[in-house]
């Protein structure tokens, strides 16, 4: 286990589902804590997800998060017991597009630090992010079909878009889960690594990422994500604009200058 994780459960955790820790150079890792039910998804540790960040996304201070469900499992799926006796309209008064936007909205880089088993919600949570780091052990299932449901929180749409048609079909319709090794070929996985590795990882790149100009990275993430459903003429044309604006920052003089005088440059978001 590492030391930062050793750090974040050294926290009271015990009425807690969500823990959140600050590190330096502007990480906040996000830890799923509910290791009695495999981290499912509950009604009340989605509300705190989706408090939580909203809260991060709003705090200048943070340039990038780690989203783990520590180093035995991602998170399981959702809370079937909390589903079994609902009814269409009952589910649709969750409104859960409202109670995960603030994920899928989240303008700051989001990394998923994956042990164990991402199944169903816990895939869909990680296809929220924009990297996915897993160890040898992780493995990533939408198993809804096999309950008689499908996918409700972007499986179907952000897995085709992940992975392409075929092997989104392979997925979603047969319910097996597939490995690391497997995810990352195909493309849904960023890197595979060690299992006792994959959080020290995932918080050396989100260190990375951070130290990077905050403008950038978040004018980065904005364009990729809105141009992938876009024409490529109208996705360049976001690329460019971009780019221009960019050019009006003071972390632009600094990267560019830093680079001629040969030293390190310092970013401040401005």
């Amino acid at each position: 286990m590492s030391a930062s994780l050793s750090a974040i459960e050294n926290m009271d955790t015990a009425q807690r589902e969500l823990l959140v820790r600050h590190q330096d150079h502007g990480v906040a890792i996000v830890q799923l804590n509910r290791p009695e039910a495999t981290n499912a998804l509950s009604l009340s540790l989605q509300a705190e997800l989706s408090r939580t960040f909203a809260e991060l996304s709003a705090d200048a201070s943070v340039r990038c998060i780690v989203l783990t469900g520590g180093d035995k499992v991602f998170a399981a799926g959702g809370d079937i017991k909390s589903m079994d006796s609902c009814g269409p309209i009952e589910i649709m008064k969750r409104h859960t597009e409202r109670v995960w936007a603030p994920i899928e909205k989240c303008p700051k880089p989001i990394i998923a630090a994956v042990c164990g088993y991402a199944f169903g919600g816990g895939a869909e949570l990680a296809m929220h992010c924009d990297i996915i780091i897993a160890g040898q052990g992780a493995s990533f299932a939408q198993p809804e079909i096999r309950i008689g449901i499908m996918p409700g929180i972007g499986g179907t749409q952000r897995l085709v878009r992940a992975v392409g048609k075929f092997q989104a079909m392979r997925i979603l319709l047969t319910g097996k889960p597939v490995s690391a090794d497997e995810a990352y070929a195909m493309g849904l996985v960023s890197l595979v690594c060690a299992d006792d590795q994959v959080i020290p990882e995932a918080l050396k790149m989100a260190k990375l990422i951070a130290n990077m100009p905050p403008l950038a990275v978040e004018q980065i993430k904005e364009v990729v994500i809105a141009g992938m459903d876009a024409s490529l003429d109208a996705a360049l044309m976001l690329e460019r604009k971009a780019n221009q604006i960019l050019f009006a920052t003071r972390d632009q003089k600094e990267g560019m200058n830093a680079f001629i005088e040969k030293r390190q440059p310092v970013f401040k978001g401005e």
